[in-house]
């Protein structure tokens, strides 16, 4: 939304199964002339290149950004899927994610931070009691959990990244769900792909700043092979 860089976003799949998400490094000084972030999950999604090819150019021009971490993926139920990561403030190379269950926050990918920690633990858990239920319960306890608000402390590692930040701050963010007066939480995803290639994309999103007021969409397709 910020003039000069809008256009972005920050979490998106497209029909062709090319998916991609970004999340904030969080680091005490932001570079105000620094590129867009958010156009990297768009350029992909609207790319012909694949994941890791992709990931590989991103990499190149790292340095042009403020921190990041870069999710993309290509999905195919013939071929299987392909899923990479890169961070800006990491390895300088991209990687190719081995099938598993990975946490990702404001840190680098699997950065053991209690919330994320605290989070993977809880997802897990949704997983394995959903077994055999409808896709509707599962969405339901993956959102649950995507608003916890139980604050992880102490975590000596948020606090080494972000020692230049305010404690207050430090001790909202710890927490997978944050809730501040003017910084936090205002949408929830959570995408769904089964075997045959199935999408099932359910968003929550805060109406009109409000905490109290919630809106919940969801859109369902199928992967084109």
């Amino acid at each position: 939304m910020e003039e000069g860089k809008e256009g972005g976003t920050w979490l998106g799949i497209s029909t062709r199964g090319k998916l991609a998400a970004i999340t904030n490094y969080l680091q005490p000084k932001l570079d105000l002339e620094a590129r867009g972030r958010g156009k990297l999950v768009a350029q992909f999604l609207t790319t012909d290149m694949d994941s890791l090819s992709y990931l590989k150019k991103v990499s190149a021009e790292g340095h042009l950004y403020n921190g990041f971490n870069l999710i993309a993926a290509d999905l195919s139920t013939e071929k299987g899927d392909v899923i990479c990561y890169y961070g800006n403030r990491g390895e300088p190379e991209p990687i190719v994610l081995e099938p598993g269950t990975y946490g990702l926050s404001n840190a680098l990918l699997e950065t053991p931070w209690r919330k994320l920690c605290f989070g993977k633990q809880l997802f897990l858990e949704a997983v394995e009691q959903c077994q055999g239920l409808p896709k509707e319960v599962l969405i339901t306890q993956l959102l649950d959990v995507l608003n916890n608000e139980e604050a992880q402390l102490p975590d000596p590692a948020i606090e080494d990244q972000g020692r230049e930040y305010v404690q207050a701050f430090l001790s909202k963010y710890s927490a997978v769900c944050v809730r501040c007066p003017d910084y936090g939480t205002r949408t929830n995803t959570v995408i769904l792909v089964d075997a045959d290639g199935h999408v099932t994309f359910t968003e929550r999103s805060m109406l009109d700043k409000d905490p109290s007021r919630w809106e919940t969409s969801t859109h369902e397709f199928r992967l084109q092979s």
